[in-house]
């Protein structure tokens, strides 16, 4: 009878230490938000996916809101904005192009991909953006990876010469197949879903038009050890994303990666390009979860 109103009072105060310790932990990480911080350091040129924020904001008041905060470019927004966002000051970091279902390693899709590319090559020359996104598509039946490979890279083969002419990089993401609970979070059947693979297609490709999108979000997920991937990889990565893992939330103690120190890496690389938050705000002020993201970036 001792015993077990012990365990029943060692319990209760087990679940009122975790109970306490998530409030402490959400206290905390509202502390640590600067509510007038502006970027100071400059050295990561942050930008933002705008999709991640459609829920809460309209493209333009995002703008306003980066703009206060110091990030310095948008993108994943409607391009009916780009001479808006432009006008006031901000750059577009990348364009987007073919979507990432309907991809070069399916035949069937392959002139689609190219006629999308080459229309997102003369959008990113005419608003003064260096790359467009691109992606390998879905896998389907019959499909191995070899295969899949060699219709890729023949795939973009065909646009790389009007990149190559007007400037303008491709960037391959690679996403995550493994997350399943949310259509954003992960791709389930994404053909490029090993990061070292795609490398390898970039590799074979061997233009300096044809880079790697880094999510590092997506790194995390399917391969990890990130910093020792972005230094494997420093000579062929054309732009980063961000967001916490689990969840492609904010940056927060709530999550495992722990992102200054692979900023600072970035930054030791030599990196130029744009560094763009990706992460599906959760916070009850999805502001302040924006300010907090470009606070521990700003190293």
């Amino acid at each position: 009878m001792h015993s077990r109103r012990r365990f029943l009072q060692q319990s209760t105060l087990a679940a009122s230490g975790l109970v306490l310790g998530s409030n402490l932990q959400a206290q905390l990480r509202r502390d640590a938000v600067d509510p007038d911080f502006v970027v100071k350091n400059g050295r990561i040129r942050q930008s933002i996916m705008g999709w991640t924020f459609k829920d809460h904001y309209k493209p333009l008041e995002l703008a306003k809101h980066c703009k206060d905060i110091g990030i310095v470019a948008m993108e994943g927004i409607p391009r009916e904005v780009y001479a808006d966002v432009k006008e006031m000051g901000l750059e577009i970091s990348l364009v987007s192009s073919h979507g990432f279902a309907k991809g070069p390693c399916n035949p069937e899709f392959q002139a689609e991909t190219i006629a999308k590319l080459e229309e997102a090559i003369d959008v990113a020359k005419a608003v003064g953006c260096g790359s467009v996104i691109t992606f390998t598509g879905m896998q389907f039946d019959g499909l191995d990876k070899e295969t899949g490979a060699k219709n890729c890279i023949e795939t973009w083969k065909k646009v790389l010469p009007k990149a190559d002419k007007e400037g303008v990089t491709l960037v391959l993401e690679h996403l995550n197949s493994r997350d399943d609970t949310h259509p954003m979070k992960g791709h389930p059947g994404y053909f490029g879903d090993d990061v070292d693979f795609c490398a390898e297609m970039i590799n074979e490709i061997g233009s300096d038009q044809f880079k790697l999108l880094f999510d590092i979000y997506h790194v995390s997920v399917m391969n990890g050890d990130i910093i020792r991937r972005i230094r494997q990889y420093k000579d062929i990565i054309g732009h980063y994303h961000t967001a916490g893992n689990p969840g492609r939330a904010e940056l927060d103690n709530t999550q495992e990666i722990n992102y200054p120190p692979i900023l600072e890496e970035i930054i030791k690389t030599g990196y130029k390009g744009f560094v763009a938050q990706e992460f599906i705000p959760e916070w009850d002020d999805p502001l302040e979860a924006l300010r907090h993201a470009a606070q521990l970036c700003d190293v």
